[in-house]
């Protein structure tokens, strides 16, 4: 990813990010909310979240729900909800597949031997235990249909600005601030 793409989500984030592979959803005025972040770096350091939200408004409204106990609230839910817990088990075999397959398409090698890859969202192994509920949200805009996710989404309220902020990134130098 490069251009003003890659300028705004430094923006957004205040530093250079990790590598990414592409944009995999976008606000509702056609800047980078979420991206698909790369398994590993150049130097070979794993990273575990597959999809990454990138978007500050939606960063703060799905911090917010964790500040309110939402990461121990939705396990609850995990285990009283079978077919939410069927659509995190589902999540997290994409979330290895996927992230198997970058490694291979992108020749990049683990100092780790790959055991990072292993895990599942949000770098957690065990699909019963939650820890990032940003990595569930960006998971459900990244695919949508993905049931806690976007159980996480509506629970968030507001997600998206209404002034184009990050517009003001765009051809911006991708190194951040």
């Amino acid at each position: 990813m490069a251009g003003d793409d890659l300028a705004v989500v430094a923006g957004q984030l205040g530093r250079r990010p990790r590598p990414i592979s592409r944009v995999v959803r976008r606000c509702p005025f056609g800047l980078p909310a979420v991206v698909e972040t790369l398994p590993v770096d150049e130097t070979g350091r794993p990273f575990p979240t597959l999809f990454y939200a990138t978007c500050p408004t939606l960063v703060v409204a799905i911090g917010a729900l964790e500040e309110s106990g939402g990461v121990r609230r939705f396990e609850w839910r995990l285990r009283d909800d079978p077919v939410l817990a069927r659509s995190v088990v589902a999540a997290t075999r994409y979330v290895r597949r996927r992230r198997r397959d970058l490694v291979a398409a992108y020749g990049l090698d683990s100092v780790d031997g790959g055991v990072s890859l292993r895990t599942g969202i949000g770098g957690v192994a065990d699909p019963d235990t939650l820890k990032c509920l940003h990595a569930h949200a960006a998971q459900a805009l990244a695919r949508p249909g993905y049931g806690l996710g976007e159980a996480v989404l509506a629970e968030a309220g507001d997600l998206w600005c209404a002034d184009r902020r990050c517009a003001a990134w765009a051809g911006a130098e991708a190194d951040g601030p």
